[in-house]
């Protein structure tokens, strides 16, 4: 199991110089991944669903990403996740590949449908239709990575003729991780994903949420070409990874908290560093 680190793209950590020597310790330490949310707005006054105030401050995960990948080498940069509806699939594209490109192939495009639906009001997006978006943005985006002559002729987005380079280092474009937990989240990770990345409560919540993936295995078809579906867990504060590394867990993605003093993250970095000897770099 490896070990990956998110949340540090908001509140305390996110400026220059914590970014850089936060970033740094992590790739020390052997962590393997770097992760970072997205919200492009937050309900105010804050509504119970929503994961912060709408005062706090969070970043744009791909510019932070980009920062990211100036100042490490070796350490995955994921999304974790992007809320794919409330992007142009274009130019989200592009960004992805870009960041592909700059990293050396590092990037790991978390997606996921969103559930907020203030956000998703304030950009224009039906709450109700965000995930059949969120399907056909996927297959839209893999056009324009691949495809000789890329096309797509979709219900929400529609393009012919076009084209956009450079195309991502990875083959087939960044590996694609679905997040989420509704059925439908399982049949997407399934279905279109390289990999599966979820949060819950503890070991609990994650053995429900590998039952719901096995239930959408069922049901769905996935592609031989995306290979196995690798999951990724993410757990808030103080952690025992034993039992995540038990249940199969690929990458135990840990959020420090409090995020107020970058002091605090760093001992808690070196301190979950410890707890799993694969992290050693």
């Amino acid at each position: 199991m490896e070990l990956g680190v998110t949340g540090l793209n908001a509140k305390a950590t996110l400026g220059p110089a914590q970014t850089v020597r936060l970033a740094g310790l992590a790739e020390e330490l052997g962590y393997r991944s770097w992760w970072a949310g997205d919200h492009v707005v937050l309900p105010s006054p804050r509504v119970p669903a929503s994961p912060m105030e709408a005062t706090d401050p969070i970043l744009d995960p791909l510019v932070h990403l980009a920062y990211v990948a100036g100042a490490t080498r070796r350490m995955e940069l994921g999304t974790g996740i992007v809320i794919l509806p409330q992007r142009n699939p274009l130019v989200l594209a592009k960004q992805a590949a870009s960041l592909d490109v700059l990293s050396g192939g590092r990037l790991l495009l978390g997606v996921g449908a969103g559930y907020l639906e203030p956000e998703m009001a304030a950009v224009g997006v039906p709450f109700a239709e965000r995930g059949r978006r969120t399907d056909e943005y996927l297959d839209a985006m893999r056009s324009l990575w691949n495809d000789p002559a890329p096309s797509y002729h979709g219900r929400y987005v529609t393009f012919d003729h076009v084209d956009a380079h450079p195309r991502p280092v990875s083959k087939g474009g960044p590996r694609v991780v679905v997040g989420g937990h509704s059925p439908a989240a399982f049949r997407r990770a399934v279905a279109r994903g390289h990999g599966w990345f979820g949060n819950g409560d503890g070991p609990g919540d994650l053995a429900r949420h590998l039952k719901g993936l096995e239930r959408a295995a069922a049901e769905v078809e996935r592609p031989d070409w995306l290979g196995r579906l690798e999951i990724s867990y993410m757990q808030f504060g103080e952690i025992d990874p034993r039992e995540y590394a038990e249940l199969g867990v690929d990458r135990l993605v840990v959020y420090p908290l409090p995020l107020e003093d970058p002091d605090d993250v760093a001992r808690f970095l070196e301190r979950h560093a410890r707890r799993i000897p694969e992290a050693a770099p």
